[in-house]
C-alpha cells in the first residue's frame, strides 16, 4: 500500500514516486466521463491497428528479398513510398476533419489503410506492391491526423497529456502483434506464402469501424460549422500560423525520420549482421517493442509531470546514446536484450506527447489542418530516410547507415525543440484568440 504524505520523513521524491505509481495504475482514468473513455477506446484501436499494418512490411522485407529477389534499396523504397504518400494523406484528412468532423474522416481512413494493406498480400511483383503501398499510405496518415485531434478536444486539460500518450501506446500494441503474428506464422507456414498472410491479416481494423459509428461522437465544438473552402488545406501555412507550423514540421521530421531509420530496418539487422533466425528476430524485437510500451506510458506521464518539451529532449538525447551502444558495442546476443529494451523505452518516449503539444499549438478552426500538416509533411519528409538507408547499407553497412540516418534526425529534432514553446497546462479555450508563437 502507498505511504501517506503525512508520514514522518515524508519527502518530494516519496511525492513523485507516489504519483508515478498512482498514473501508472491508471488511477485517474475512473475520473473520465463515458465520453472521453469511448474516445480514447476508439482511437488506441485505430492507432494500435494502424501499427499493426505498417510494421507488417518491415517483418516481410527479408522474405520479398530471398522470393522476388528485390535488394534492400529497392525494399526501402518500397518503407518510403507509403510515408511519402501518407503525409499527403494526413495533410488532406486534418483539413477534411475540420470540414466534416473528426470522427467521420477518422472512420474512412481506417477502412481504407486496411483494405489497401490486405490487397498488398495479393502483389505478384515489385510495380503491384509499389502502387499498393502507396494508397495504403493515403489512409496511414489520414487516421493519426483525425484520430489526435478528436483525442486533444474531447479530453479536458487536466488530463490531456497522459490521455493522449496513453493512446500512443497503441502503437507499440500493434507492432507487438505483428511481431507475433509474424513469429507462428514464420514457424508454421513456408515463407513464400507467411508475407502474403501477414498483409491479409492487415484487414482487421476495418471491424473497429462499427463500434465507432455506434459509440463515438464528434467534439462539443464541431469545426464543421465553419464555412471553410479549398484554400483552408493552406491555412496553417500563412500568418499568423506559419512560424509555428514551420518550427513544429522540423521537428517531427527529426522524430519521424530517425524513428523510421531505426525501426523499418531492424528485423533485417538482426537476421544478417546478428544472424539471429526469424524467430528469434521476432523474440529479440518482442523485447525492444515491450521496452517501447512502457516508454510511451512513462512519457504521457511525464508530458504532463515535467512538460512537454522536456519529454522530448529525454527521449532525443538518450535515443542518440543507446542507438550507438545498440549498434556498435561489442554486445553479446544475450546482452543486447536490455539495451534493445531500453532503447525502445527512451526512443519511442518522445511521441507520447506529440498530439498534445500539437493540439495546444493552434486553435479549433485550424487545429486539424495545422497537426495534419506538420506531423504529415514530417512523416513524409522522414520517409526518405528508410530509402536513403538502403543505398548507403549498399556501400557502407547496415549498421553504419542505420546510425547516419537516426543520428542527423535526432539532432534536427533537438535543434528545432529549441525554438518552441511549453505548452503545458495551456487551456484550448485560451488559444482562440492568443496570437500564434
Amino acid at each position: 500500500m502507498l505511504a501517506s504524505y503525512a508520514e514522518p520523513g515524508f519527502t518530494a521524491f516519496n511525492k513523485i514516486e507516489i504519483k508515478f505509481g498512482e498514473w501508472m495504475m491508471l488511477a485517474w482514468l475512473k475520473d473520465l466521463n463515458p465520453r472521453e473513455r469511448r474516445t480514447m477506446v476508439a482511437c488506441f484501436g485505430g492507432w494500435s491497428l494502424d501499427a499493426l499494418d505498417v510494421q507488417i512490411f518491415s517483418f516481410v522485407i527479408p522474405s520479398l528479398l530471398t522470393v522476388w529477389g528485390i535488394t534492400t534499396a529497392e525494399a526501402g523504397v518500397l518503407a518510403t513510398v507509403t510515408l511519402v504518400v501518407s503525409s499527403f494523406g494526413g495533410w488532406m484528412a486534418g483539413a477534411l476533419s475540420d470540414r466534416f468532423g473528426r470522427v467521420r474522416i477518422l472512420q474512412v481512413t481506417i477502412l481504407w489503410y486496411a483494405f489497401f494493406t490486405f490487397l498488398c498480400g495479393f502483389a505478384q511483383d515489385f510495380n503491384q506492391l509499389f502502387v499498393l503501398k502507396a494508397l495504403q499510405g493515403f489512409g496511414f496518415g489520414g487516421e493519426w491526423a483525425a484520430g489526435a485531434v478528436l483525442m486533444g478536444e474531447v479530453i479536458r486539460d487536466k488530463y490531456r497529456g497522459r490521455a493522449v500518450g496513453l493512446v500512443q501506446t497503441g502503437w507499440a500494441v500493434g507492432w507487438g502483434a505483428a511481431a507475433i503474428v509474424y513469429t507462428i506464422l514464420s514457424a508454421n507456414l513456408p515463407e513464400a506464402l507467411t508475407w502474403k498472410v501477414m498483409f491479409w491479416i492487415g484487414l482487421a481494423p476495418a471491424a473497429l469501424v462499427f463500434w465507432i459509428r455506434r459509440f463515438v461522437e464528434e467534439p462539443a465544438v464541431k469545426p464543421g460549422s465553419v464555412n471553410l473552402g479549398p484554400m483552408h488545406l493552406f491555412a496553417a501555412l500563412k500568418p499568423p500560423h506559419l512560424s509555428t507550423t514551420w518550427r513544429v514540421s522540423m521537428m517531427v521530421t527529426g522524430a519521424q525520420g530517425s524513428s523510421y531509420a531505426l525501426t523499418t530496418f531492424l528485423p533485417l539487422y538482426l537476421k544478417t549482421v546478428r544472424h539471429l533466425t526469424s524467430v528469434g528476430t521476432g523474440s529479440y524485437l518482442m523485447v525492444l517493442i515491450l521496452g517501447a510500451f512502457f516508454g510511451f506510458l512513462s512519457g504521457a506521464y511525464l508530458a504532463d509531470a515535467i512538460g512537454r518539451k522536456s519529454t522530448f529532449m529525454t527521449s532525443a538525447i538518450g535515443s542518440l546514446v543507446l542507438m550507438f551502444v545498440y549498434l556498435f558495442a561489442p554486445l553479446s546476443n544475450d546482452l543486447i536484450l536490455p539495451v534493445g529494451f531500453l532503447l525502445g523505452y527512451i526512443n519511442l518516449m518522445m511521441f507520447s506527447p506529440m498530439g498534445t503539444f500539437m493540439t495546444e499549438l493552434y486553435p479549433t478552426a485550424v487545429r486539424g489542418v495545422g497537426q495534419g500538416f506538420c506531423y504529415n509533411v514530417g512523416r513524409g519528409i522522414g520517409a526518405v530516410f528508410p530509402a536513403m538507408v538502403g543505398f548507403l547499407a549498399a556501400r557502407f553497412g547496415l549498421p553504419v547507415a542505420i546510425a547516419t540516418f537516426t543520428f542527423g534526425g535526432l539532432v534536427l529534432m533537438i535543434i528545432a525543440l529549441l525554438l518552441l514553446p511549453e505548452t503545458r497546462g495551456r487551456s484550448l479555450a485560451s488559444l482562440e484568440h492568443r496570437p500564434a508563437e
